[in-house]
């Protein structure tokens, strides 16, 4: 019989000599779960254990792990043709190109990536050239807000407003501001949402205006602020914003990185805002993260300006495995396997349910906030309710792990701001099973009671 400790033990020592894991303190004396296989919304361990992935890995696997049909469709196209750059074309990129302008609801051209960060980087440049193609030669700077992430490269970074995630590595890339984001949780007393959305808002012009109109470029933002606490606006807030970007001749560039292909209960995020952004950035979900691929999806009108035969008036950006074929192939299948299985649809009903389970612990002292969007949810922990305290790390930590002990992976916001690291995080595969909804709910709330009944641990 095979000893899966004695095995892990061997896969555990060659994993502290050879890889270096993501978001990993070094030396914390903390053994790395080794992940052997997976089905549906549920993985297993080298030790033979069963966990339900409750955070879809990264905010990614939409579809379930195990798709039999995406890893046929990635053979398939291996076979017949494995890799050629978009220099020139293929058949999968043209076909994907398609599918996503329907699945936008709009007329966009697509420029193919590997990832979120890669795929938000050719947008920054796409913008800046764009408004010295139409003459407006000074515009350079982006807007962000503060607590939001973007991506992981130097650009990406930039644009992020998450500063421990920047800490030690800035200076970064320049001619990025940031304002306040719109966290209803943390609204001043005495505002409505609406209110206080709109304030939030006007603190985009605000930064544009104060920074000169002819320096601003574009806005860059997610539809829900997602690994920096998930935090939702007011439908208001996106209608002004949008406003504000055509009043001064700003692009709207939205990040469906983590809220596309259907975890909003919509096709993309910012279709629940009646919003019609200028260039949409897109990753995750787009293969359900089977394979490594992304896109930027630029406005026809946009794209035109490109056209003009002056030097330097093309899009001087290459990417080697941007629109991999195979990667293509995959994503094509896995959206229309969304189409076919209604997972959108699924999504917000599954969405609508987690949040009318949850909403009791609203009566736990540990628990401020509850946050949903779609099939996505956010659990602010406080240490003091009236004052609205973040709760210590040690107990957001105490409840993951306890959580993960009994067999629920959950997530949290963590390394994003000093002090507010302290918003768990729901966000399973939009293709769970009813009985895999129920295990995610009675296992979270008999952790979450447990905690507090105990008041949590000391900070």
């Amino acid at each position: 019989m095979l000893d899966l400790e004695k095995v892990t033990s061997g896969l555990l020592d060659k994993d502290s000599r050879y890889l270096w894991h993501n978001m990993a303190s070094y030396g914390a004396g903390k053994e790395p779960m080794v992940v052997t296989s997976a089905n549906g919304s549920w993985i297993a361990d080298s030790r033979g254990n069963r966990y339900l992935d409750a955070m879809s890995g990264l905010w990614c696997v939409n579809a379930g792990y195990g798709r039999e049909e995406l890893a046929a469709a990635a053979y398939e196209q291996m076979k017949t043709l494995a890799y050629y750059p978009l220099t020139q074309s293929h058949l999968p990129a043209i076909k994907l190109a398609e599918k996503l302008n329907e699945w936008l609801e709009g007329e966009y051209v697509i420029f193919f990536s590997n990832s979120g960060s890669e795929a938000n980087e050719a947008a920054f440049k796409i913008a800046r050239q764009y408004q010295r193609q139409i003459g407006e030669h000074d515009r350079y700077k982006f807007v962000s807000r503060y607590r939001a992430y973007h991506g992981g490269s130097m650009g990406a970074l930039a644009a992020t407003g998450q500063a421990q995630r920047k800490y030690k590595y800035e200076p970064l890339a320049a001619g990025f501001l940031h304002v306040r984001p719109p966290d209803g949780y943390r609204r001043p007393p005495g505002q409505t949402e609406e209110e206080f959305n709109l304030e939030c808002a006007q603190a985009i012009e605000d930064a544009i205006v104060w920074e000169g109109v002819e320096t601003v470029a574009a806005v860059i933002m997610e539809p829900v602020i997602t690994g920096g606490g998930v935090l939702v606006p007011h439908p208001v807030y996106f209608e002004r914003v949008q406003e504000i970007c055509r009043k001064h001749g700003v692009l709207l560039i939205i990040d469906e990185v983590i809220c596309g292909f259907g975890r909003s209960g919509r096709k993309f995020g910012h279709q629940n805002f009646g919003v019609k952004p200028d260039i949409v950035t897109m990753a995750k979900g787009l293969t359900s993260g089977y394979l490594p691929l992304s896109a930027t999806a630029v406005r026809k009108d946009i794209y035109e300006k490109f056209q003009d035969q002056q030097p330097y008036s093309h899009f001087r950006h290459v990417n080697t495995f941007g629109g991999n074929p195979a990667a293509c192939a995959l994503a094509f299948k896995n959206l229309e396997i969304l189409e076919r299985e209604q997972l959108v649809d699924r999504a917000r009903s599954l969405g609508e349910r987690l949040s009318a389970e949850m909403a009791d612990l609203m009566e736990c002292p540990l628990v401020g906030d509850i946050r949903s969007f779609g099939f996505l949810m956010g659990i602010e922990l406080v240490a003091d309710r009236a004052t609205k305290e973040p709760a210590p790390l040690a107990t957001v930590n105490r409840i993951i792990g306890e959580c993960k002990a009994q067999g629920l992976i959950i997530g949290k916001n963590g390394d994003t701001v000093a002090g507010f690291n302290n918003v768990l995080t729901i966000c399973p595969p939009l293709s769970s099973t009813d009985e895999d909804l129920a295990f995610i709910v009675r296992t979270f709330k008999a952790v979450v009671n447990a905690v507090c009944a105990e008041g949590g641990v000391p900070s």
